[in-house]
């Protein structure tokens, strides 16, 4: 968990992909490489998420590869064989969690509330997804939180912009971002990896001067 973290922590974004087409997904694997973001989420909101994981792992082994939008246990499993190195969900489950654990498959789940914080706490889990960020109060509610939970750390999704990614990225509770924004579907569907390369360096230019890089 703590070395998919630090990875994580040092891209400071994560690109979030829902892809349709698994085929895509070397192109895209290049697009972030040139990019300079080996880096992906593969969200479950499509039926090709475990191919597009699995071909993307195949043919891109240096990318870190995670699953999103992982509700189930069923769905973990499914995330995991096909090669994901991580598990993003986007509320609280318990008995999701414990798989992951028990398995030592990292797992970031999402919370949104001092409740779903604490029965992360209780799970020993240190870093949690806040979504959906930006409905969710964004900036003022994570600064709002820092105070109770001082030890936890925050990777905020939904709602993120590279508009705002200084922001997010300034608290000191927050390690990274994910970011839909970055890879569009209809941008993969149409073929426009060049516009995805563009738009994911924009964002690595920016962490870079945010981190005095």
């Amino acid at each position: 968990m703590d070395k998919i973290i630090e990875k994580i922590t040092a891209m400071g974004v994560i690109p979030v992909v829902a892809i349709e087409n698994a085929a895509d997904a070397v192109r895209l694997g290049d697009a972030l490489i040139e990019g300079g973001l080996p880096c992906a989420e593969i969200t479950f909101r499509t039926a090709a998420a475990a191919s597009a994981i699995r071909t993307l792992c195949n043919s891109h082994p240096g990318i870190l590869v995670g699953a999103g939008t992982v509700l189930t246990k069923s769905d973990a499993e499914i995330a995991v064989d096909a090669g994901a190195s991580f598990v993003v969900t986007p509320g609280f489950d318990g008995g999701l969690v414990d798989w992951c654990l028990d398995k030592s498959v990292p797992v970031i789940p999402g919370v949104m509330t001092p409740t779903d914080i604490n029965a992360a706490i209780n799970k020993k889990l240190k870093v949690l997804k806040f979504f959906p960020a930006e409905a969710a109060g964004g900036i003022k509610t994570l600064k709002a939180i820092s105070g109770p939970y001082g030890s936890i750390k925050f990777v905020p999704t939904g709602g993120i912009t590279l508009g705002n990614l200084e922001d997010y990225l300034s608290l000191p509770n927050v390690v990274a971002c994910g970011g839909s924004w970055l890879v569009k579907k209809d941008q993969i569907s149409s073929g426009e990896f060049d516009t995805i390369e563009t738009l994911v360096r924009e964002a690595v230019q920016l962490v870079d001067h945010i981190r005095g890089k």
